[in-house]
């Protein structure tokens, strides 16, 4: 992928409008705000129509998936798909996989036993058409950072600390792309930050994937009580002002990482791009 600077926006695939002229109209605000890539979470479909959109509409964004769930893909449908769109917009799409969680395979009639073995076999057979410097995986643990080092560009952690970023650039190496997200929430108010932080983070409470790395890095059963304690959520949400935000995302360019994806998060729970917040971050990083 081309040069595409330090931060990015990560935004959930079912939060970007369907009409075209609103994708690409928010698609170029990003652009023109300075931010160098989109990364569309949620486990975007195959056919890869909305990473198309976002690069049709813009002329430097980098695109990336972050991620495609394994257990809800067709590799054949997807390879066709990432051809279609990489051809078009040569160093400009990153196609990023995971292998997802239990509930996820559970709901196309799979157990989930060897994911690991399972996203391996994805890459290097069903995607075996789409070159390894144009995908990425979802990495945490070791085992996954391994494979990501030898099957991909690089790695994209979700959730997780800036402590993680030093752990897997060890793992990765020099020469792979360490791409976290991290939540972020521009406002003073703890009782609010936490509010909204707690509105998102409490989903991934039940993911025994994230709930297991997160207590590597200091998380407790206490922290994981109910709907996660203040102490989980301020771990997983950067909130304050904007030097106190940044200083936080940039943590995790110091420890390793090459680029952030911001998940901006707003006080308003509707399911809507969060464009002036979008702008309010950019007003802080660049």
């Amino acid at each position: 992928m081309e040069n595409f600077g330090r931060y990015g926006i990560w935004i959930p695939h079912r939060q970007w409008p369907t009409d075209a002229n609103e994708i690409a109209s928010a698609a170029q605000e990003l652009e023109s705000l300075g931010y160098g890539s989109v990364w569309i979470g949620g486990s975007p479909p195959d056919d890869l129509q909305l990473p198309e959109a976002i690069l049709a509409a813009t002329s430097s964004l980098v695109v990336g998936t972050s991620i495609v769930d394994i257990w809800h893909s067709h590799p054949e449908v997807l390879a066709a798909s990432h051809t279609r769109v990489s051809t078009q917009f040569p160093g400009r799409f990153s196609l990023g996989v995971g292998s997802g969680h239990a509930p996820s395979a559970a709901s196309v009639g799979q157990a989930y036993v060897k994911p690991l073995t399972k996203l391996r076999g994805f890459l290097t057979e069903g995607l075996r058409r789409v070159p390894p410097g144009e995908r990425m995986i979802a990495a945490l643990g070791p085992k996954a950072l391994a494979a990501a080092r030898e099957l991909t560009a690089g790695a994209l952690p979700y959730l997780m600390p800036p402590e993680h970023a030093a752990e897997a650039r060890e793992i990765l190496g020099p020469d792979r792309l360490l791409i976290p997200e991290q939540k972020v929430f521009l406002g003073t108010d703890p009782a609010v930050a936490r509010s909204v932080g707690r509105r998102v983070v409490k989903s991934y409470l039940s993911l025994p994937n994230y709930t297991n790395a997160w207590r590597r890095f200091g998380i407790t059963d206490d922290d994981l009580a109910g709907e996660g304690s203040d102490r989980l959520i301020d771990f997983a949400v950067a909130w304050g002002d904007g030097p106190a935000v940044r200083s936080r995302v940039d943590a995790h360019l110091s420890a390793g990482a090459d680029h952030v994806a911001l998940q901006v998060l707003s006080a308003d729970a509707g399911p809507v791009l969060p464009r002036k917040e979008w702008r309010a971050m950019a007003e802080v990083l660049f």
